[in-house]
């Protein structure tokens, strides 16, 4: 199971003349077990913030965090949660099953199971065949994949993302789009994503949460009940993705 709670949140930063930057105010979130929840807002709207608050990179000032019904702060099964960057941070000098056993290693995992789950993952996002390849041989898609490999490893619960596929094209993009989807399915995770693209809020997720600009609100609770696959060619998601955009 994973479930995520995010009660009266709040964040400030230092700024350089001594004052302090406003970035959350009371943000209030429920991810619910085996849910997709997009989070979408302005640029400096404190979407990465919230994400990283989630993920126990960030102490919020004010409020709370429970992750599968525990205080954040209580909470030891770290493992369970996985997070994708905007950029894949793949290591140049490791092949692409090194990189993806990084992980693993660090967890002290047995040698033949780490090499077991390697292949195995490397299976299940298409890359089979690539992983003695280093990162520099592979196009953008494929380097993608290495990263959601990393984060899939260690069969985690609940995956966070920051905007992971911005940098892809359009159509490599809808590929990742969909193998996520199938992936999240065949493992059932819950997934929390920060976008700021209206079109991949839409197609992915079944909530998106639109956040104010700065001090980031909740300012809108937007349910997107389209069934899967969604097509981004679709009018049913253009409608959505629409009218998603007129409210960001």
């Amino acid at each position: 199971m994973a479930s995520v709670e995010a009660r009266d949140v709040s964040k400030w930063f230092p700024r350089r003349d001594g004052g302090r930057l406003h970035v959350l105010d009371g943000v209030d979130l429920s991810v619910p077990d085996r849910s997709v929840v997009a989070i979408v807002g302005q640029s400096g709207s404190g979407k990465s913030t919230l994400l990283n608050i989630v993920a126990g990179l960030v102490k919020p000032d004010r409020g709370s965090i429970s992750l599968n019904g525990v205080d954040s702060r209580k909470f030891s099964d770290w493992r369970s949660m996985t997070y994708m960057f905007q950029d894949d941070r793949l290591l140049p000098w490791r092949t692409a099953a090194q990189n993806v056993a990084f992980g693993l290693e660090a967890a002290h995992t047995p040698r033949p199971e780490r090499r077991e789950r390697v292949a195995e993952t490397l299976e299940l996002v298409g890359l089979g065949q690539f992983a003695d390849v280093y990162p520099h041989e592979l196009s953008g898609g494929m380097r993608s994949r290495v990263a959601l490999a990393r984060s899939l490893v260690t069969r985690p619960t609940l995956l966070l993302m920051d905007e992971p596929f911005s940098r892809l094209d359009p159509g490599i993009r809808t590929q990742m789009h969909a193998e996520v989807l199938r992936i999240a399915e065949l493992m059932k995770m819950t997934m929390l994503f920060v976008t700021h693209d209206a079109e991949e809020a839409v197609v992915l997720a079944n909530e998106v949460v639109l956040l104010s600009p700065r001090p980031g609100r909740v300012r809108e609770r937007r349910r997107i009940d389209l069934p899967y696959p969604r097509d981004p060619a679709s009018d049913e998601v253009g409608a959505e993705t629409r009218a998603l955009r007129r409210s960001l």
